[in-house]
């Protein structure tokens, strides 16, 4: 294990905190805050293909900022989160970032944000992803805790019904998530996107696609759906 000061330059507490209070101030109904910022991220770090600022600041910020030392220090910390993640990786060093619920018993963590950023992560290589779950099962088998606890969350619509997880397989889950992540890094790297499966996402991606009465189905044969 990676001593923890030799981890990668990921954010302080006071810098998590900082983003964290941007994003609860600036978000509406249905936004992501750092819980799931963090999920969405660390889909795209681990993912098919590179997702360029451009194409993710828009899920995580929905207003301009009020001035641009604000916008720039923002932006600042977006970015060593995103760096990090892969740090992190390298060095077994991650653990995801979780919100917090009151239950009865008092707070307990939540995956819920993390695995809502993490399908909309998957979402902006939706193709790319669709395409290989369907065509290979390894690759379903990797995510299974992932999607359990986005299933158990209410995050996933699963094809059959599912028990509840007890609160020691919940746990179980979430403390597989780094592994989880390593393993599906490693999948896209030993196993990328073809060509073939690039051109359909391209094309998938054209403006009116949409518009295709022969275009699949947004819902996912159950996966990743919100």
């Amino acid at each position: 294990m990676t001593e923890k000061a030799e981890w990668p330059s990921s954010l302080d507490d006071n810098e998590l905190d900082e983003l964290d209070r941007y994003l609860r101030a600036h978000t509406g109904e249905g936004d992501l805050l750092l819980d799931g910022v963090h999920g969405l991220l660390s889909a795209l770090a681990v993912g098919p293909l590179l997702v360029l600022p451009d194409e993710w600041l828009p899920e995580v910020l929905h207003e301009p900022f009020a001035d641009e030392d604000e916008g720039n220090r923002v932006l600042a910390l977006l970015a060593k989160l995103n760096d990090s993640i892969s740090a992190e990786l390298d060095v077994d060093a991650y653990e995801p970032i979780l919100g917090e619920i009151e239950a009865e018993t008092g707070p307990m963590l939540s995956a819920a944000g993390w695995c809502e950023g993490f399908s909309r992560g998957i979402d902006l290589r939706a193709a790319l992803w669709e395409n290989r779950l369907a065509e290979d099962p390894q690759l379903m088998e990797l995510l299974g805790p992932v999607m359990a606890l986005a299933v158990d969350e209410g995050i996933l619509s699963a094809d059959t019904e599912f028990e509840k997880l007890s609160d020691d397989e919940y746990d179980e889950c979430l403390a597989q998530v780094p592994a989880v992540l390593g393993a599906v890094n490693q999948y896209w790297q030993a196993k990328p996107a073809t060509e073939a499966e690039v051109e359909t996402m391209v094309l998938q991606q054209r403006p009116g696609h949409d518009d295709d009465d022969n275009s699949p189905p947004r819902q996912r044969s159950g996966h990743w759906v919100h």
